[in-house]
């Protein structure tokens, strides 16, 4: 998945709409995620969900699964704009 073929629209819909969940500004959430870091993400997480989310962070085999799942190509396709 190249980044650069994300609609910005939509990936901007996409940080505003987590913002608002997270009670993160759009700004700060943009720039965490562009540097790599997921502070306010995990802090606004459930524990048990954090930690998962932070295990599969730190295994790339992990993500990799994870993406090419039947769910995650969906999601992907509809923020990219594919069909």
């Amino acid at each position: 998945m190249d980044r650069q073929s994300i609609d910005p629209k939509k990936a901007n819909g996409l940080i505003n709409a987590i913002s608002k969940k997270i009670g993160v500004s759009p700004e700060k959430l943009k720039s965490e995620l562009e540097a790599g870091k997921f502070d306010s993400t995990l802090s606004a997480m459930d524990k048990k969900d954090a930690a998962k989310f932070q295990r599969a962070l730190n295994d790339p085999k992990l993500v990799e699964r994870l993406m090419s799942t039947p769910q995650a190509q969906a999601l992907y396709n509809k923020l990219s704009g594919k069909k």
